[in-house]
């Protein structure tokens, strides 16, 4: 199966009223399962001048690290180094590296200058097709090249083609492949006016999957509710290819009322059940509600299609220190059960970045955490170890 990123849009009906998206809504979080502190040795940035976050690798279909010559090439959201990192995300480009046993290489920006339709380039998924050559990126477009700022996002994809172990090239003229319907998914015309981090409505992070009991792909999404006006209305999207078209479909799962991100959505299948992990902060979470940890949730179903149920009876697969609540977020589970995410603000030792605006660069990661891994049990989730 290739993925032809000059794939026809489908438009959908708009009298839907049942979207079957299952609920999540925890009452209790109990003793989470945390992670281990990271400590200055951890630390340790790959690229002077640049910080790194969001990272995923290029997989074969059927989700596998695609390795060759010993190297997994790894993209990864990368900005030169400010003052405060929260302005990252205004300057985000996707980096292309690769990391094998002698650690990191670095090879520039994935895309070339000026390629992309946006002005910013934020997170998403890639996928080396079956014929060995050609690599699909997908990814958000934040923004349009040339209008004024905004925080509008859409879902992109463009084929290259994978010319060494360390190379991508070749690329095409990146194309949408599905548009929100401001129905189901919140569209930018519904973006409120100049958010905050936390209040951002999110139709991104598209990460691919293809269905072992269909062969179909997909890709799943953060977005949000479009028939909500909670200011707490995450919800987790699929789109799904049909022939020659990419085609909207209902959400999966959905936070209203509780949470405003599902952030990094992205599916895995073992055993027969299928998971689909998140991440998210505690201050998305609603006030009126149980907040969880900064950590990655997770709920399983037989299907793809659901009905879906939070593992761990609440959803919560790894936490953060609870006197460390920021040290790691954004996490990715690959194909082999390891957990990727990005070093946040970590040693705060119960300080808060916006107590201590002097902290925000010194105690800032921008590089690669470690890395942990996962162990399945039906509707549990573990950190192996």
């Amino acid at each position: 199966m290739t993925h032809d990123p000059a794939l026809r849009l489908q438009p959908i009906g708009q009298s839907i009223e049942n979207f079957g998206a299952s609920r999540w809504a925890p009452q209790a979080f109990g003793d989470p399962p945390t992670l281990p502190r990271i400590t200055a040795a951890d630390v340790a940035p790959i690229l002077p001048g640049i910080d790194l976050w969001d990272c995923w690798p290029l997989a074969h279909e059927d989700g596998s690290t695609v390795i060759r010559q010993g190297r997994a090439l790894w993209f990864l959201l990368s900005a030169p180094v400010l003052p405060d990192p929260a302005d990252r995300h205004v300057f985000a480009r996707i980096r292309l590296m690769s990391h094998g046993a002698d650690g990191w290489r670095d090879h520039g920006h994935a895309l070339p200058d000026g390629l992309n339709p946006g002005s910013r380039e934020w997170a998403g998924s890639a996928v080396l097709s079956d014929d060995g050559v050609t690599v699909t990126l997908y990814y958000t477009v934040a923004g349009r090249r040339g209008g004024p700022f905004s925080f509008e996002q859409r879902l992109f994809a463009v084929d290259g083609r994978l010319e060494n172990e360390a190379a991508i090239g070749q690329w095409q003229t990146p194309r949408e492949i599905v548009v929100a319907d401001g129905v189901r998914y919140v569209c930018d015309r519904q973006e409120i006016a100049d958010p905050v981090p936390g209040t951002i409505k999110a139709f991104r992070d598209p990460a691919w999957f293809r269905d072992p009991a269909t062969g179909k792909g997909h890709v799943v999404f953060t977005a949000s509710a479009a028939w909500s006006r909670d200011a707490c209305n995450g919800i987790v999207g699929i789109a799904t290819r049909e022939g020659e078209a990419w085609v909207l479909g209902d959400p999966l799962v959905e936070a209203i009322g509780v949470n405003n991100e599902l952030e990094r959505a992205c599916l895995v299948c073992r055993a027969g059940r299928y998971y689909l992990f998140w991440s998210t902060q505690r201050h998305t979470f609603s006030p009126d509600t149980v907040a969880g940890p900064n950590g990655l949730y997770a709920m399983v179903a037989d299907q793809i299609s659901g009905p879906w149920r939070p593992v761990n009876g609440n959803g919560l697969v790894a936490a953060n220190p609870l006197d460390e609540p920021a040290q790691s977020y954004s996490w990715w589970v690959t194909g082999e059960d390891e957990v990727w995410s990005f070093i946040d603000y970590w040693g705060m030792e119960g300080r808060s970045p916006a107590d201590h605006p002097e902290l925000l660069r010194s105690h800032f990661g921008g590089t690669p955490a470690p890395v942990f891994r996962l162990r399945y049990d039906g509707d549990r989730v573990l950190i192996a170890g």
